[in-house]
């Protein structure tokens, strides 16, 4: 038999838009949060985008993975009492007693268009798609609204040195979430940056690894054909074998 799961474990787990059928009384902890100045109590425990849909919110767009992965639900707040503005992602920051929640407002983060091939490796083309990186007044906000602890100020430093390689590294996790943008007093799309950065450096800058270029002449040879027939030819039932035996990476 099932051991039956708690209140709080049912809210939390089922991350549903809806969550009729549950007892308020049986609710042990609560916080008070404002959504577009609007009160609402709901349960402790939950993530900004669970609290939203207990409240009555429903997320027809910017909900994406729901995971922290895909950066669609950046959120800007404030807490009672405090003057700063703080950022979050919406799926992964749970909500706290006098959380104020406002709706971000559009900012422009228009992508440029280019062709790597046609581009020089140097700063001067990053700053030809993105002239405004020469107006950063390395105030540093926008490190201070990453939801990932990226130093994008470091990176934003490095584009202007022309060092694509410190680009790529300190921005590779990056979400894209915009959060940075919007707090930018100088109207720098750094997410945009960091993606032609490291799109030059992968093109130009890094080496080609030995052993792509070790398996990429056993394809041309042909020695994966057979194997690749029999994939083709096989079942639904005997892919997922096959996936399930596969060999796996040391950890």
């Amino acid at each position: 038999m099932n051991e039956e799961k708690s209140i709080m474990d049912i809210i939390a787990d089922a991350n549903k838009a809806v969550t009729t059928g549950i007892d308020s009384a049986d609710i042990e902890h609560w916080v008070n949060i404002y959504i577009m100045g609007r009160g609402y109590k709901v349960p402790a425990g939950l993530t900004i985008m669970q609290a939203m849909e207990y409240a009555g919110y429903k997320f027809i767009t910017a909900a994406g993975c729901r995971a922290g992965f895909c950066g669609a639900c950046a959120t800007v707040y404030r807490k009672e009492g405090s003057y700063q503005l703080k950022t979050a992602m919406a799926c992964q920051t749970r909500v706290e007693d006098g959380m104020y929640l406002v709706q971000i407002p559009f900012a422009p983060a228009q992508e440029a268009f280019y062709d790597i091939s046609k581009e020089s490796y140097n700063a001067a083309m990053l700053l030809k798609h993105y002239p405004e990186v020469a107006r950063c007044v390395a105030c540093n906000t926008c490190t201070k609204a990453c939801p990932q602890d990226l130093e994008v100020m470091d990176y934003i430093q490095a584009a202007l040195r022309g060092d694509f390689e410190a680009v790529a590294e300190l921005s590779f996790d990056c979400i894209m979430c915009g959060l940075c943008a919007i707090r930018c007093p100088a109207e720098i799309t750094q997410f945009n940056v960091a993606q032609l950065a490291r799109r030059m450096y992968g093109r130009y800058g890094m080496k080609e690894p030995e052993h792509i270029t070790k398996r990429l002449a056993e394809m041309e040879k042909g020695n994966y054909d057979d194997d690749f027939k029999k994939l083709l030819a096989a079942d639904i039932e005997e892919l997922k074998k096959r996936y399930a035996d596969r060999k796996r990476e040391a950890d």
